[in-house]
Formats: structure tokens, C-alpha cells, sequence
């Protein structure tokens, strides 16, 4: 089983597409194993996009990733990296085929919706850059409300 790192951008919670993208991936058997509401500092994108920091868009970026709340999830699955990078689709929303997360909801410019990691090598990174205390996810099991 592997794990990676999925962020549902400003844009994506502002316009109220979290449901629709959580749905996408559990339609696809892919678990939540973490699950945070929250929001990007300036010192997390810097961290998170240093690749980008040269680039003449990193401001606009930056602005961006911290408008608004995001949502950090952990999915885990069989081959769950491609499989999720397959499902969001190209960085450009007018690239992203239809069917992709970014092709149907994502829009030109800078607000793309969704972040997927692209490696296991990454995935680890940023799994660990945005879970470093990691919240487990409660079941029916060990949910102490659902036993009474």
C-alpha cells in the first residue's frame, strides 16, 4: 500500500468542491488515512513551492495558497501516486483533460484546485511537512460515541 499527499486548494474549498473531490477518491477505493482543515502560512508555501520561489508567478502563488482555508488529505491505496496524479490531471486547468479533477473544475490562471505529490519520494516529504502530528482517523471501532 502506498500513501500521498493531497491539498484541496483555496479555490477548491472556497467554491465548495471539497465533497465532490473526496467523493472522487473514495468512488476509486482510495482511503483517507489523515484529514486536516486548515490553513497555508507563508512559511509552509515557501517550504512547500521553494522549486517555484524564481519563478515570476511565486507572488501571485503565494497570495493564493494562503487566501483561504485548504484541506490536507493522506489517501492510501494500491499505486495510489499515479493513480491520483492520473485523476487531477495537468497543472494548467486548460490542459487537464475532461474527467480530471482539474479539467472539470480547475480554472486559467494560478487557482487549480487540487495538489497531488508526484513521487514516493515526495509523497514522504510532504506527508510528513503537513501530518507532523499525525491525527488518526476515527472508526466505528475506536470511537468511543458509537459504542453507547
Amino acid at each position: 500500500m502506498e500513501r500521498t499527499l493531497v491539498i484541496i486548494k483555496p479555490d477548491g474549498v472556497r467554491r465548495r468542491l471539497v465533497g465532490k473531490i473526496i467523493q472522487r477518491f473514495e468512488e476509486k477505493n482510495l482511503t483517507i488515512v489523515e484529514m486536516r482543515y486548515d490553513f497555508m502560512t507563508e512559511e509552509l508555501v515557501k517550504e512547500h513551492y521553494a522549486h517555484l520561489k524564481r519563478r515570476h508567478f511565486f507572488k501571485e502563488l503565494m497570495d493564493y495558497m494562503t487566501s483561504g482555508p485548504v484541506i490536507y488529505l493522506v489517501l492510501e491505496g494500491d499505486e495510489v501516486i499515479d493513480m491520483v496524479r492520473k485523476m487531477v490531471g495537468a497543472t494548467k486547468a486548460n490542459e487537464a483533460l475532461p474527467g480530471t479533477i482539474r479539467g472539470d473544475f480547475g480554472m486559467p490562471g494560478t487557482e487549480n484546485v487540487i495538489h497531488a505529490s508526484d513521487s514516493k519520494d515526495t509523497a514522504l516529504i510532504e506527508i510528513n511537512r503537513f501530518f507532523k502530528e499525525p491525527i488518526s482517523v476515527v472508526t466505528v471501532e475506536n470511537n468511543p460515541e458509537k459504542k453507547k
